[in-house]
């Protein structure tokens, strides 16, 4: 999931994905905001859902595409485990956020 997001496109798609959220975006239209040609758009998107970071949806002749957030839950949850030294109180409240299932819900 890192190396997927350590490509500037590819990081500008999914923090253009996360805006989006709920809403998917056809994959034409996210190259068009992001000025990204068609092909090399399609390659982009293609490694951010190997990542497991954004899934697709067929809607008709053109693919959809949204932000994974459990993925992307997941991935924070797995980046600040170890976090502030053996002091968790520090980041406690922002861990139990970043926990919370997809309703809300700790």
């Amino acid at each position: 999931m890192l190396s997927a997001l350590a490509q500037e496109t590819r990081l500008e798609t999914f923090r253009l994905l996360i805006k989006m959220a709920p809403d998917s975006i056809p994959a034409g239209e996210i190259g068009k905001r992001l000025g990204v040609v068609q092909n090399t758009m399609s390659a982009h998107l293609a490694t951010l859902q190997r990542s497991g970071l954004v899934s697709s949806s067929r809607h008709g002749r053109s693919i959809a595409y949204a932000a994974n957030f459990e993925q992307m839950r997941a991935l924070l949850l797995f980046l600040m485990q170890d976090c502030c030294q053996s002091a968790p109180e520090i980041c406690a409240s922002l861990i139990e956020l970043v926990s919370c299932d997809s309703t809300g819900e700790a």
